[in-house]
This record gives C-alpha cells, sequence and structure tokens, in this order.
C-alpha cells in the first residue's frame, strides 16, 4: 500500500514537472514569471496568446491521449492475456487511420467541414473493424506470436491505403493530412481538448467500473465463471473501451506508436502489480507522462525541424517490447 501511495505521488510530481517544461520550453522559451502573469492576470498578452493558443492545447491533447493510449494498450493485454498485445501492433490504430483519412477525404470533398464526433466515429470503427479481424484469426491461432503477425500485416495494408489516399489528395487543405498520419499534438484547439476530456473520461470510468471482474478474468476465465462474472460481457467491454480510446488518439493525433505496449508494462515493474485497480490510473498517467516528455522532445530536440510524435515513442518504447519478447520464456508465445 505504502509503495503504491509512493509511486503514484511520483507519478503526480512527474507529471507536473513535465507538464510545466512543455509550458515553458519551445522555439522561445517562455520564462517562468511571464507564464505565471499570462496564465492568471494576463491571458491577451503576447506571451497569453502562445500559451492558450498553442502550447497549452497541445500539452493537454498530449496528457490526455497519451493516457488513453496507455489504457486502451493495457485493456488490450487484459484481453488477450499477453503483454505484447497493443493498438498499434494488432494493427487498431492504423485501422482507425484509414477509416479517418477517407472521412475526411469526405468531408473536406462534399461536405466542406469537419466534426470531431465525426471524426471519433469513423475511427472508431475503423479500429473495430481491424479488431474484429484480430478476433477472428485469434479463433483459428491460438499462438500470441502469429496473432501478433497478423496484426501487423493488417497495419502494413491500412498504412499502404492511407498513404496512397494522401499521395492523390488534390485539396490543399488535406496538406495537413500528411502531417496527421505521422502521428502529432499540434493544430489541437481548446474545444478539441473539451471533446477529447469527455471521450477519455468516459473510457476511463468504464475501465475503472470494470475493474474487479477484470481481476477475475486475469486469474482464469474459469475462475471468472465461478465468482458469476458475466464473461462475455466483460470481453464485449474490454474490446469497446480499448476501441474507443484508441480511436479518440487517432481521430486527433493520428497513430502513436507503442506507447499502448511499453507504458502499461514499465508500470506493472514500477508498481510491482497487475491489479486493474491500480494499474488503470497508473497506466493512465505513466502514458500522460511519457507522451507529454516524447513530445517535448519531438518538437525542441532539432528544432525548428519537429519529429512526428510516433519517432520519439518508437525510440524510447521499442527497447521496452524487446525486452519484454526476451523475457518471456520460448514457446510462451
Amino acid at each position: 500500500m505504502k509503495r503504491n501511495v509512493l509511486c503514484f505521488s511520483l507519478l503526480a510530481m512527474s507529471l507536473l514537472i513535465v507538464l510545466i517544461l512543455n509550458l515553458h520550453i519551445g522555439s522561445t522559451p517562455l520564462p517562468f514569471s511571464d507564464l505565471i502573469d499570462a496564465l492568471f492576470r494576463n491571458p491577451d498578452s503576447d506571451v497569453g496568446r502562445i500559451l492558450w493558443k498553442i502550447r497549452i492545447p497541445r500539452a493537454f491533447a498530449a496528457l490526455l491521449l497519451g493516457g488513453a493510449l496507455a489504457l486502451s494498450g493495457y485493456l488490450l493485454q487484459t484481453f488477450f492475456q499477453n503483454p505484447i498485445a497493443g493498438p498499434f501492433v494488432l494493427g487498431v490504430s492504423s485501422g482507425a487511420k484509414l477509416c479517418v483519412a477517407i472521412a475526411m477525404l469526405f468531408a473536406f470533398r462534399f461536405v466542406q467541414s469537419v466534426n470531431s464526433f465525426f471524426l471519433i466515429t469513423a475511427a472508431f470503427i475503423g479500429a473495430m473493424l481491424s479488431l474484429g479481424f484480430v478476433l477472428l484469426v485469434s479463433r483459428k491461432i491460438k499462438r500470441m506470436s502469429m496473432l501478433v503477425v497478423c496484426g501487423v500485416m493488417i497495419g502494413y495494408i491500412c498504412s499502404a491505403a492511407t498513404d496512397f489516399l494522401v499521395t492523390f489528395a488534390d485539396d490543399s487543405e488535406i496538406a495537413n493530412l500528411h502531417d496527421w498520419s505521422l502521428g502529432t499534438f499540434s493544430g489541437t484547439s481548446m474545444q478539441h481538448i473539451a471533446v477529447i476530456a469527455a471521450v477519455v473520461a468516459v473510457g476511463f470510468i468504464g475501465a475503472f467500473l470494470i475493474s474487479k471482474p477484470m481481476y477475475a478474468y486475469m486469474l482464469g476465465e474459469q475462475y471468472a465463471k465461478s465468482m458469476g462474472v458475466p464473461v462475455g460481457l466483460l470481453k464485449a467491454a474490454l474490446v469497446i473501451l480499448s476501441g474507443l480510446l484508441s480511436a479518440c488518439v487517432t481521430a486527433f493525433a493520428g497513430p502513436v506508436s507503442f506507447v499502448g505496449i511499453a507504458v502499461p508494462h514499465i508500470i506493472r515493474v514500477i508498481f510491482r502489480t497487475s491489479k486493474p485497480l491500480v494499474m488503470i490510473p497508473a497506466a493512465f498517467l505513466g502514458g500522460s507522462v511519457f507522451c507529454m516528455l516524447c513530445d517535448m522532445l519531438a518538437r525542441t530536440a532539432f528544432s525548428p525541424t519537429e519529429l512526428s510524435i510516433s519517432t520519439v515513442t518508437a525510440i524510447f518504447g521499442a527497447p521496452v517490447v524487446i525486452l519484454i519478447l526476451v523475457q518471456r520464456k520460448r514457446g510462451e508465445l
């Protein structure tokens, strides 16, 4: 118990420190005195406009979407009962990306407007289609390694289709589609943050409400049934909540790699537990810190050139995935 309190305190402190650094550091570093003045007294100043129109929305997008992606990965890992399951590896993010690209092309060509819920719906449909295909394959293939290969192939197919659409898009407004397809938290507004917060809150609260039956399910499907857990409904809830969270991330930030796999594993090591009641908030906080830190590096490491967020998350997340694979016994996957 004391360890959990200490770890949560460290995560909360890390989140606050990284948030302040994200507001302070940029192409033009902002003095802390000016930050405080712009935040609380003079939001219409030059510093205030930079903060409220650019840095604050971007920081909160990384905070909310990073947490959502880590939580989505944890839910998928619980569903498949395997630590290498995740929305990016299983092709869920790529399926969502393809449907959002199609939706954006359709919107720009015919209705000339893009609604946030329209994009989330499109991403959710794509995520469910990809995840549905993975679930169908999982009935035939029991080895997780082959299931991951199928997920990776789905991701390649969806990414190729998305690149094809982006390459032959004619509208000047769709130029932003290229940056989005690589993964970025830029271009987010406070209106977007309100929508993101609402969707992520639904996913987080939903996951928290099923934390007890999740723990029983983690101890074995037969054990969960003996405890009166409706396993079918629980699995459906895990899939829907995971798809909703990853769809929200893809709709607003594009595909972000390795966060859904790496962060839950790091959190398990830190907290030394897999209990959902601890892991759900801890994974969310860990994903927030991880993505905010990676986004800060993406936009400042080679300034004024900005890296895609997936480039940085892959640099830090991929070694964690390799470590997971090395630690697992041969034949377990």
